[in-house]
């Protein structure tokens, strides 16, 4: 028997594009960020042999009574190492790795494309499904990363952002759509950074008001993102964690009952 954690409140995708939830704030889509990608840090990492995911998506990120993000449907993940090259593409359009599609190979790296359009999807409201990543290069050509992002961002967001920390993740999920996978970052690389931005984010809401002032930008008020508790760490098969990487703020894990890789 399987026993799995209710989750209360849906899918992240729900969230971004329903109409049933309030908008989600910067601070949530942050750590709903950094669940994700700890949770894949733990697939290609901490699984023995690595296994890669292969449906990366909004709709399979489930979302528990703290808005902890689970990665779920693992119906198309396989072991890295088995049979790498396939005959017939699986995954989905919008999120699909371009190398993947063109050579039938896949690896950890599709993983990380596919969390790459998640990141731009997170960041700007907008379905994959839609034409997500034409609008994000067309952003990216004409603001060189600082002003087309700020253009891109979710509307329901109404200013509520650091455009810094905003430039910082697009930047990093811009790096993670790299259509050639050697260039993309590891998914180690992608949660310590996202972790990073976590971490500094906390200190801006314990900052005063008047500190809080020096993260204003020509074009936006201040940051005025809703303080929440600390996010923690992410995904546990059959009780085996992903190292912390501060073990004293970063101490729980997020759990994913008994995972089978067929």
């Amino acid at each position: 028997m399987l026993l799995y954690t209710y989750m209360s409140n849906g899918s992240l995708a729900s969230h971004l594009h329903g109409q049933k939830h309030e908008p989600l704030s910067w601070d949530a889509r942050l750590s709903i960020a950094l669940d994700v990608a700890r949770g894949l840090e733990y697939l290609h990492y901490g699984a023995a042999p690595p296994v890669v995911h292969r449906d990366i998506k909004s709709s399979n990120i489930l979302l528990d009574q703290f808005m902890r993000a689970k990665v779920t449907d693992f119906g198309l993940s396989r072991p890295e190492m088995t049979k790498p090259r396939v005959t017939n593409i699986r995954g989905t359009f919008g999120y699909l790795d371009p190398e993947y599609m063109s050579t039938g190979t896949f690896s950890k790296k599709s993983d990380v494309y596919s969390f790459g359009v998640l990141l731009f999807e997170i960041i700007t409201g907008r379905n994959p499904q839609q034409g997500l990543m034409d609008y994000v290069k067309l952003a990216a050509m004409e603001g060189e990363g600082t002003v087309g992002w700020e253009e891109i961002v979710d509307s329901q967001l109404n200013g509520n952002y650091d455009v810094h920390m905003l430039n910082d993740v697009a930047s990093l999920a811009l790096k993670c759509v790299n259509e050639v996978s050697k260039s993309r970052p590891p998914m180690a690389e992608i949660a310590q950074e996202l972790y990073q931005f976590r971490k500094k984010l906390n200190k801006v809401h314990s900052r005063t008001p008047q500190e809080l002032s020096g993260f204003s930008s020509k074009n936006h008020s201040r940051s005025r993102i809703s303080p929440t508790e600390s996010q923690e760490v992410c995904i546990e098969v059959d009780q085996l964690k992903v190292p912390d990487y501060e073990s004293k703020e970063c101490g729980s894990s997020m759990e994913m009952n008994r995972l089978h890789i067929r």
